[in-house]
């Protein structure tokens, strides 16, 4: 009878003084309600809380001008094609010995306020340039082998002799976020959270490429920053448990893309858009309990 004239009162004062029921109600997730139970709480909310997750991704890229210099050549690719790299489906995926062979995602979210959490995350992605293609081409080569390969302002990618162009290992995307959460659906055993944000980071690829026949490049390398616009759906269950899916838009700019493995000054430089989708699991901390 205690527990219920306290909550009437309580109730009765949002009214009184234009408190919001539902935040009556999230002050009441401290104490106990009727027969010592206690409100569950609303996960991923609490100023404090912790989450991790770890899943995987697929993406798709805008076309790209890939503008190449070095001792002897200072060309342009134009519109340049490209595609990710995803791993067929297997054992590869779960054993975690092999887990960077993966398109992957990492994340690590603190909340430094109630429903706003600081995220770092790691984006594993793969960029594989289409080699049956056709780009237009400008500028510059003196060797007259490579420079014979252009015809018409065009060059015929098809060849691998002239160029092989990947960010295989990968198009690493290290990237601090900030991201505000929703709860969309809260019951006892399962909650639905939305999030929004938008993060900036380094992009700090490990670049496989080989121009003009030279030694594949092929080690990591800070070559540029990104920025992007994310939401997310979290599905919460068993009190720390966690499927999240997310979305991703970004724009990723390269201008030290690392083509040759001595220390020449060749180089390569791009920017891209990039839309992301990814899904995995995570698991909540510091999430209080409840009777």
């Amino acid at each position: 009878m205690k527990n219920l004239l306290v909550v009437g009162l309580m109730i009765m004062s949002g009214f009184v003084f234009g408190q919001n029921i539902n935040d009556t109600l999230r002050q009441l997730n401290q104490e106990p309600l009727i027969s010592g139970k206690k409100i569950k709480p609303y996960p991923l909310s609490k100023k404090g809380q912790i989450f991790v997750f770890y899943g995987w991704n697929r993406d798709a890229f805008s076309n790209s001008d890939i503008h190449f210099t070095g001792n002897g050549y200072d060309f342009q690719l134009n519109n340049v094609q490209a595609r990710d790299k995803p791993t067929k489906f297997g054992i590869v995926y779960i054993d975690p010995s092999w887990f960077t062979v993966t398109q992957y995602n990492f994340r690590i979210g603190y909340f430094i306020k109630d429903n706003l959490a600081l995220v770092l995350g790691i984006d594993h992605m793969k960029y594989v340039m289409k080699q049956e293609q056709t780009a237009d081409f400008s500028g510059t080569i003196s060797d007259p082998k490579y420079a014979a390969m252009v015809q018409n302002g065009q060059v015929n990618l098809a060849d691998t002799e002239f160029l092989t162009f990947e960010h295989t290992d990968g198009l690493n995307y290290e990237n601090l976020g900030l991201e505000k959460y929703k709860n969309l659906i809260h019951k006892r055993n399962i909650d639905l959270v939305w999030s929004y944000g938008a993060g900036i980071g380094v992009m700090f690829p490990k670049s496989n490429i080989k121009l003009f026949g030279n030694e594949r490049s092929d080690r990591f390398h800070v070559a540029g920053m990104g920025t992007d616009l994310r939401s997310s759906l979290n599905l919460v269950f068993w009190k720390n448990w966690m499927i999240r899916a997310e979305a991703k838009a970004g724009y990723i700019n390269m201008w030290d893309i690392k083509t040759t493995l001595n220390n020449k000054p060749d180089k390569a430089r791009q920017d891209f858009v990039f839309v992301q989708a990814l899904a995995g699991i995570g698991y909540t901390f510091n999430t209080k309990k409840y009777n």
